[in-house]
Parts: structure tokens; sequence; C-alpha cells
């Protein structure tokens, strides 16, 4: 038994330093904890101070709220900010360095592009007359905001109220600036959070004298000018240093609409618009109107131009493939002969425009693209909209918009490639994919149909089908890329109805390659590149690599004959044309909000979108309505005077009787008729006359009469 009154062993260090540990450790936890609690207890007892009750109490409330919603706004709008901020990538400041005149396929001069929009006068140059014309229309207070200008924007949504429609607008001229350089014109919630963003930005980076000076010299001013000095230049001719006060004001109100206003077109609305740049500068303390009294009663007039249609949507997207090619070659400054046919063009943009006018408000529709290929792969005619002053955005080339079912044509050529034909026979019945269930445009199923019958009537369960039995998304999507389609194509089930965006052009490219006989690779619109000189240093024919086939004849000749029953008894029976056999199909979107024609015949192909910017719905607009009939009149008038071919794998290019009663029913409600073409060379001639041009750039002068006989046959 253990002696309590004997003396214990010494215990070893490790245990007394562990001992000390345990005690360091409970004391100072101890401490910790009473030390927090006597500082939680300060920390109360000083927030009581700012307990308020009553009115008080629900403003600090309100505070508190309000700056937790701010908190997390301002991290959403740092969200929304990164996309805008993308767009300023790169030397957007550059407009390169080219110098490109461009001619149509005939030799006519059409615009230039390239240096010519940078011809620019320091701001420190111009009369100040010119400058405070563009700030008091455009933007009063310009030096006062910080690119968004709340206090104007409220002024001007004053005013439409009070007149009940939109009189003023509240963009600033820097939100105008970052619209030029880095947007586009489409009306989307998207558009404007990236413009205000961007004018932030571009209030920061620029000083106020270099974002004025860029929106003078990047605006479009009408008549294929951009810059205000070019303007002067071109409807003036004279410096911008040199123009009075009445041009001034008159160039000044091209900013707003420069299309409408300009007045080598529209004098008298140019004037009208000048007189309201006069009340502005007055206004806005300026100038007095004893000042502007001389400019009101000697208004400015233009110099003596014929009216000047320059297709301004096709030079925009030739001037991009003049670049690509001129930098290919060592080239920057040269003349272009484009591909563009100014007579179909300006029928596709009379077109366009009649039947926006005639029928726009009835469908709900505000917005239109056309674009025209010979059937050669050469881009004829491009209308991107209806109105380039306004909106200089190429809706043919630039806006990705869903096909619906025009896109059937492409599901259609892949069964074709992989062994079916028009007379095969599917069911048209319900059917489900992975949750998912088309319907027919009428709701009701047909039963079993052979292909042919389910492509004219366009009949949605048909095509899903296919892709999902027979085919597969990424067969299609491949054909459809090896026919010339560069939009991305999604490989989701509904691609087989159109899910996909695509633009005009690449509607036109595809279909082409089945009106050119199943041959891809030929789409273009640069012709030649020439120096000043007129040596010609690229062509097309010679120095691109020639077609290739993609679809077999076999496949070309079956697509060919199931898509001419379409103007004839199937969905675009008004696209169908007098005496002459024509191929295409119709496409509308959900919700109508997309509608589109595109079909060809032996001589050119044809693709017609019509829509809104917004994206809002159309008023039941199907693409055998206006889509087909703006395709009918812009092809009756390209098919006048000209040597009509056959659609390859059709032998007669001439309509049975079916669809020339068709032809004639759908043209029975136009007003107006179909303005004639004039007579156009054949290819052989048109080659003729090239070789005979270059057989005289290298002949000397005095060896002339030597051709006098080849002349002498034409």
């Amino acid at each position: 038994m253990e002696n309590p009154f004997e003396p214990k062993k010494s215990k070893s260090p490790r245990a007394t330093w562990m001992l000390d540990l345990d005690a360091w450790i409970d004391s100072t936890l101890y401490d910790a904890g009473f030390r927090f609690a006597e500082f939680w207890e300060r920390l109360t007892v000083f927030f009581r101070r700012f307990q308020f009750d009553g009115w008080r109490r629900a403003v600090f409330e309100l505070l508190s709220e309000g700056f937790t919603l701010g908190t997390a706004g301002a991290i959403l709008m740092f969200a929304l900010a990164i996309p805008a901020f993308e767009e300023t990538k790169g030397d957007w400041r550059s407009q390169g360095e080219f110098a490109v005149t461009f001619l149509d396929r005939y030799g006519n001069e059409i615009g230039q592009r390239g240096i010519i929009q940078r011809d620019s006068v320091p701001i420190d140059e111009l009369p100040p007359h010119v400058v405070n014309a563009v700030l008091a229309t455009e933007d009063r207070r310009f030096y006062e905001h910080f690119g968004i200008d709340f206090i104007g924007l409220a002024r001007a949504l004053s005013q439409n109220v009070r007149a009940n429609g939109v009189m003023q607008g509240g963009s600033t001229l820097t939100q105008q600036l970052a619209k030029n350089l880095f947007l586009s014109n489409e009306r989307t919630v998207e558009r404007k959070i990236k413009e205000a963003y961007l004018s932030l930005w571009l209030e920061m980076n620029l000083t106020k004298k270099e974002i004025l000076q860029l929106y003078l010299d990047r605006a479009y001013m009408g008549g294929g000018t951009f810059g205000i000095a070019a303007a002067a230049q071109f409807y003036f001719g004279k410096s911008i240093k040199d123009v009075s006060v009445a041009e001034a004001a008159m160039l000044a109100g091209l900013f707003k609409a420069p299309t409408r206003y300009a007045p080598h077109v529209n004098l008298p609305a140019a004037r009208e618009r000048a007189n309201t740049v006069l009340s502005a500068m007055v206004e806005a303390g300026y100038m007095t109107e004893g000042q502007v009294l001389s400019a009101r009663i000697r208004p400015a007039t233009p110099v003596d131009r014929d009216s000047i249609d320059s297709p301004d949507y096709f030079l925009d997207w030739a001037f991009d493939e003049a670049k690509r090619v001129g930098q290919q070659h060592g080239l920057r400054k040269f003349v272009a002969r484009t591909t563009i046919d100014m007579g179909i063009q300006k029928a596709a943009e009379e077109s366009l425009e009649y039947h926006l006018r005639q029928y726009g408000k009835q469908y709900g529709v505000t917005e239109g693209a056309i674009v025209v290929l010979d059937n050669n792969g050469a881009v004829r005619a491009m209308v991107g909209g209806r109105d380039y002053g306004s909106s200089q955005f190429n809706r043919a080339t630039k806006a990705l918009r869903q096909t619906g079912s025009s896109f059937k044509t492409y599901v259609y050529t892949a069964a074709m490639e992989a062994g079916l034909t028009p007379e095969s026979v599917v069911s048209d019945g319900p059917v489900v994919w992975g949750g998912w269930a088309p319907k027919n445009y009428g709701r009701s199923y047909s039963g079993r149909v052979t292909l042919a019958e389910a492509l004219a009537k366009s009949i949605n369960t048909v095509p899903v089908r296919l892709v999902k039995d027979f085919l597969s998304t990424q067969k299609v999507a491949d054909l459809a890329r090896a026919m010339g389609v560069e939009s991305e194509i999604s490989l989701h089930k509904t691609m087989a109805l159109g899910i996909s965006g695509m633009t005009v052009l690449d509607q036109a490219t595809g279909y082409n390659t089945l009106a050119d006989g199943g041959f891809a690779g030929n789409r273009h619109g640069i012709q030649q590149l020439a120096n000043f000189s007129g040596d010609v240093l690229y062509d097309f024919e010679r120095d691109e690599p020639a077609p290739h086939r993609v679809v077999t004849e076999k496949a070309v000749a079956e697509m060919n004959t199931m898509l001419s029953h379409v103007p004839e008894w199937g969905t675009g029976r008004r696209a169908a044309l007098p005496g002459l056999k024509s191929a295409g199909k119709t496409g509308t979107t959900q919700a109508y909000r997309d509608a589109w024609y595109v079909g060809f015949t032996g001589n050119y192909t044809a693709a017609v979108w019509l829509g809104n910017d917004d994206f809002t719905p159309t008023r039941n607009m199907t693409g055998g309505s206006l889509p087909a009939m703006v395709w009918q009149r812009v092809m009756a008038y390209a098919h006048q005077n000209i040597e009509l071919k056959p659609i390859p794998g059709i032998d007669n290019p001439l309509p049975d009787a079916k669809a020339i009663a068709a032809a004639a029913k759908a043209a029975k409600g136009a007003k107006d008729a179909t303005a004639e073409r004039p007579p156009a060379l054949t290819t052989a001639m048109t080659k003729f006359l090239k070789d005979m041009s270059q057989v005289f750039r290298k002949t000397p002068p005095m060896e002339v009469p030597q051709h006098s006989e080849k002349l002498s046959s034409l």
C-alpha cells in the first residue's frame, strides 16, 4: 500500500511541459473569451446609440436596403459591361490604309471606300458655325455631360410626350459615336446597354475634342460619303473650311437621316431640315436670329449632280472582300471591278421598298434583305435594309435569323445523297424525339406521303423523321457547310426545322449550289483588281480555285425537281414566274418573327428575308406571302431580255400549264407593272469584250487599226 507521507517521485520534463502548455491554452482561451465578451458588450452599447424609432428608423432601413440593392446592381452592371468592353479590342481607330475605287460589272464607277473616308480637317481649323451647327442639333450639352446626358434625356422624353411621338432623341453625341465605331443599328436592349458602357469608356479614354473629331469624320453623310469634310466636297464642291452658315446647317442636318435629307436627292427636305438647324443654333445661343436671317433667305444649293444611287450595303461588303484579296496579293490602292448589276440592284431595292410600303403595316414588318446571285456565283445585287442612311447594319451579311422551313432543303438534299428518292414514302404522323414533339403548320397530319409532296407542302414531321431515323444532325450540318453556308449551324434536334440562325447571303449561297448543278465554292463579289494604269493584278476566274462538286448529279436533279413543285402547287405559289420555270422554298419561324423565300432559275438565285430588327413577331406573315412576292418581282425583272437557261436536272426552262396559271394568279394583284430591263450582254460577248480590252491595253496606239477586222465582226 502506497504511503501518503512518502515523497512522490518527480514527473518527467515532458509531462511538465505538456501540463504547462495545457494550462496556457486554458488560460488563454478563457482570457480571449472574457475579452471578446467585454468587446461585444461595448460594441452593443455603442450601436444602441444608432437605434432609431419612427420615421428615422424607416429612413435608415431604406438606406440600408438601397445600399444592398446598389451593391448587387453594381455587380450585375459590371457583368453586363464585360461584353461591351470586348468590342474595344484591336485597333478600333484604324480604318485601314486601303483606297479602293469600285466599278460595276460593266466598268461604271459606283463608289469608293478606304482613305476617302478619312479625309479630315482638325476641329481647330473648322469654322465655328460648322461645329456649332452640329452641336446645336446633335448634343448641346456635349461639353457638360460624361457620355450619358440624363438632363437631355429627360428633356427629350418630355418633348416626345407633349408631341405624342418621337420628336427628339436622347442619345448623346458620344453614344452615337460608340454605335458608329463598335455596334450595329439593331434595336435591342443588349445593344443599348453596350452603347451606354462604351460611351463612358470613350469619355474616359478620349478628350472631348477627340470624340467630336471622330464623330465628324466617321458619320455617314449620304451619297456614299463618310465624314463632314467629304460631304462638303461632294455636295458643295468646296472644302469644309469654306462652307457658309447655310451650307453648314444643311450638312449638320444630314446626321439625323442622311438619305432622307441628302440635298442631291430631296432638296426641299434638305432645306427644311437646314432651317430647323438654324433655329436650333439660335435656341442654343450660338447665333442670333439676325445672324441666321441671311441663311434663311438664301438657303444652300448643292452642286449639280445626277441622282447617285450608290449600292452602299454591297460596297461595304465588297470593301471587306477587296481588302482580303488585296492583302493576299500585296495591294493597298486599286480599282475593283465588282460583280454587281446595277439594274438588278435597283430592281431589288425597289421591290423591297414597294412591298414594305404597300403591305408592311398589314403584316407588321419593317425590314428586309435580299441577295441575288448569278448561278456562276457572282453577286448581282445585295440589299441590306430599307435605308442605308438610317442604318448601316447589313442585314444581308451580318444578321443571323432563324431560317424556319427554308432549312429543309439541306435536310432533303442530305436524304437524296443518302439514297432516298422523291418517291420515297415516309409517314406524316406524330413523332417524338427526346421529349420534343413537333407539329405541322395546320396541326393536322397527312399519313403516308412521298418526300416530294412533303417538301412542296412544307410538312414538319417528315424532315424531323428523316434526321432522326435516316440521317443525323451532324450529316445535315456537314452538307450545309459543304454547300457554302458559313453561319454556325446548331446540332440540336430542332435544327431540322430551321432553328439555326443564318445570313441571307449564306442562304443564297447554299441554294446556288443546287442551281449550279451541285458545285460549290464560286461565290464572289470581286471580279478583278487592277491598278490605276489599268493592269489587271487579280482575276477571280484566273486566280481562284475552280468550283468543286459537293452534291451528286442525281441528288441535284431530284432536289431541283422537288423544289420546282413549291412555286407550282406548293407553299410558294406567289413566287411563280410567268413563262419561266423556277424552284424554291418558303420559310417561317416561330411566332412569325422571320419569313423567307429562297429560290432559283437556270440563271439566278435569290434569297429574301423579311422581319423586324427587334425580333418582334409579325402579323402572321409566312414565307409564301410577302417574301415570295418580293422575290417574284425582282426575278421577273432580272429575267427580261436575257438568254434563259434550264435548271440543272430539269431540261425545259419553261413551266407547264399549271405553273403558268399559278404565276398569272399571283401577279394579278400587282398594281404596278415590273419595269422593263434593258437587253443584257451574253456571257460570250462579255468575255470577248474583256479579252479585247486587254488587247487594246497591250497594243501601241499606231497598231490599233490591225484589229479593225475583228471589231467590224461585232
